[in-house]
C-alpha cells in the first residue's frame, strides 16, 4: 500500500471528512514519526510496533566491480520493530 492508496481507504472509511483533510493528517503523522527520528528519539505505536535509529560506524568496504577497498563513512539508518500483536495477527 502506498501513502495515496492509505489516505483513499482512510477518506472512504471517514465520509465526514474531506479528502484533503485526511491527507493533512496522515502527512503530518509521517512528519511527526520522521521529525522524532531525526532527534533521536524512539517512536512506538502500540500493537504496531517501534520505530528507531541505529547508528552504523564507518567501516572499509569493497567495490564489488573492481575489488577495490573502500572508505564508507557512519551513518544513521531508520530501524522498525514489529509489536507483538501485529507478529500475532501475521502468524494466525
Amino acid at each position: 500500500m502506498i501513502k495515496s492508496e492509505l489516505v483513499q481507504k482512510l477518506a472512504e472509511q471517514n465520509p465526514h471528512l474531506y479528502h484533503r483533510a485526511v491527507e493533512r493528517i496522515v502527512s503530518t503523522i509521517f512528519d511527526e514519526i520522521t521529525d522524532a527520528l531525526v532527534r533521536g528519539d524512539r517512536v512506538e505505536l502500540r500493537g504496531f510496533g517501534a520505530f528507531s535509529v541505529k547508528h552504523r560506524p564507518e567501516r572499509t568496504g569493497r567495490n564489488p566491480r573492481t575489488g577495490e577497498a573502500v572508505h564508507v563513512p557512519a551513518k544513521s539508518v531508520p530501524f522498525f520493530k514489529t509489536g507483538k500483536e501485529l507478529r500475532e495477527r501475521l502468524n494466525d
